[in-house]
């Protein structure tokens, strides 16, 4: 009788040992697996706040840059103020034809050498903005910037410097005023095919 009630007593331990087993290896794996899972979404939380951060600051550097170049330009050129306002007036300007097969007439100024100093300054902003996003643009690079981004930043870095040569050559040198623009109009075209460029560049190499 002892004997019998030692064996199912010993079976008995055996069985609940075994169940506890069971469970403490489930525990233990549903823990370590939730471990897992939190680790992943920390480690995916961390790096979407980073690239955030990192295309936050690059962003409030530019913002920054931008109102510090244009108020240098205005402290640099007292009479700047003075001489936009006197070239945003309408009297300053008049129509002139510019085909006149179907009777086409854009405005002009009058006398467009006596805004010699906007077109100056003009000048002196699209360049040191060009430099400035020349640096941004290796910025991007650095930090591994989305494609999108860098593309864009390559296409302004092309529209600035183009901007900067033509109101030099158009403006400040010969005055031709809507070939200036017409200029401009055909440079946007450009940095749009150079940022589309770059992008079938990027995917064509990373596919590769």
């Amino acid at each position: 009788m002892d004997s019998t009630w030692n064996v199912h007593s010993a079976y008995s331990e055996s069985q609940v040992f075994k169940m506890c087993s069971k469970r403490l290896k489930k525990h233990y794996i549903s823990t370590q697996t939730d471990t897992l899972n939190e680790a992943k979404k920390l480690n995916g939380d961390s790096r979407g706040f980073s690239h955030r951060h990192r295309e936050g600051m690059l962003s409030a550097i530019t913002i920054g840059f931008l109102l510090i170049l244009v108020g240098t330009i205005f402290v640099l050129n007292p009479d700047l103020p003075n001489k936009i306002v006197d070239f945003a007036r309408p009297e300053s300007f008049e129509l002139r034809a510019v085909a006149t097969s179907l009777n086409v007439s854009l405005p002009i100024p009058k006398n467009p050498r006596t805004h010699l100093l906007i077109y100056q300054a003009a000048e002196q902003f699209c360049l040191v903005w060009a430099v400035f996003l020349v640096a941004m643009l290796g910025a991007r690079f650095i930090f591994r910037s989305p494609m999108r981004n860098k593309a864009e930043a390559l296409g302004n870095v092309v529209f600035w410097f183009g901007a900067a040569y033509f109101v030099q050559t158009l403006l400040v040198d010969t005055t031709k005023w809507f070939e200036f623009w017409a200029t401009i109009v055909a440079l946007i075209g450009v940095s749009l095919v150079v940022r589309g460029v770059f992008l079938i560049v990027a995917w064509k190499t990373h596919k590769d």
